[in-house]
């Protein structure tokens, strides 16, 4: 098991962590009732810190940020020696989760994405996992939020008896969420990113050997280019640039303080 701890990915606070580290900091939030805000960060994600300072905050606020894309592990070694043999990728983190939380009687929420995906997602699930409980499933509005509705959103969650919620409203809307959503309840929040997809066979994952060799951005960019090019060929050239300043030297790449403010608007 590793866990050592949080460091600086050109200014956003990533864990050193493997697979069993970070389900097992999870799964014991989830026993214990305490408020936890989870997210894996491949470079989109970590970017969208470095190019907003107030998100960035926020991120820096989470309770367990990994390393999910083979370039957020690489700096973690490359910088900081971590030595990290594989990334914590969602969508492996999210089956690892609901298998110890089907292995210990654990009821999982699942909010976001559409209701046919999720009406896809629930019996995959369950075919996988036949000892899981879903204490609940929401849909996104595909909106923000309206006064009150977060409490309203956080009692229906708690009224449910979930122990841990799953968020896949996609990044950096989904971390937004779970950093607003975090005070109001006391279990582990856990944005997903892709996985409702890739879980409910909605999206294909690339090859092993793609996965090893940090392609996956090249298949994805190949699954949905209009909505995926601007992220991969405008990001992954000044994650690179970033990176190349932080490993020299050159950039001291200073992560900012958690963020404790609340956020008034966020999407739902």
């Amino acid at each position: 098991m590793i866990a050592q701890g949080k460091r600086s990915v050109l200014g956003v606070l990533v864990d050193a962590v493997d697979y069993e580290a970070a389900t097992d900091q999870i799964v014991t939030a989830a026993r214990e009732r305490r408020h936890y805000a989870v997210t894996a960060l491949a470079v989109h994600g970590v970017m969208t810190g470095v190019q907003d300072p107030a998100h960035n905050a926020r991120l820096n606020s989470f309770d367990l940020v990994t390393p999910d894309g083979q370039p957020v592990r690489w700096a973690l070694n490359l910088v900081h020696g971590t030595h990290l043999a594989d990334r914590v990728y969602g969508p492996t983190l999210t089956l690892k989760v609901l298998e110890r939380a089907a292995a210990e009687g654990l009821p999982v929420y699942l909010y976001g994405s559409t209701q046919p995906t999720l009406d896809r997602l629930v019996p995959a699930l369950e075919r996988m996992f036949p000892a899981l409980k879903l204490a609940g499933v929401e849909a996104s509005k595909f909106r923000a939020v309206q006064p009150g509705e977060a409490a309203e959103i956080a009692e229906r969650i708690k009224a449910s008896g979930a122990r841990i919620v799953l968020v896949g409203l996609g990044c950096p809307r989904q971390e937004v969420f779970a950093y607003a959503m975090r005070p109001l309840l006391d279990m582990p929040l856990l944005a997903v990113g892709a996985a409702f997809d890739y879980h409910a066979g909605l999206l294909k994952n690339p090859p092993p050997w793609m996965q090893r060799y940090s392609l996956e951005w090249l298949w994805r960019l190949g699954l949905e280019p209009k909505r995926l090019w601007k992220r991969y060929v405008l990001l992954n050239p000044a994650y690179l640039a970033r990176l190349g300043a932080q490993r020299s030297g050159l950039w001291k790449a200073d992560p900012p303080a958690a963020a404790s403010e609340p956020v008034t608007s966020f999407a739902v």
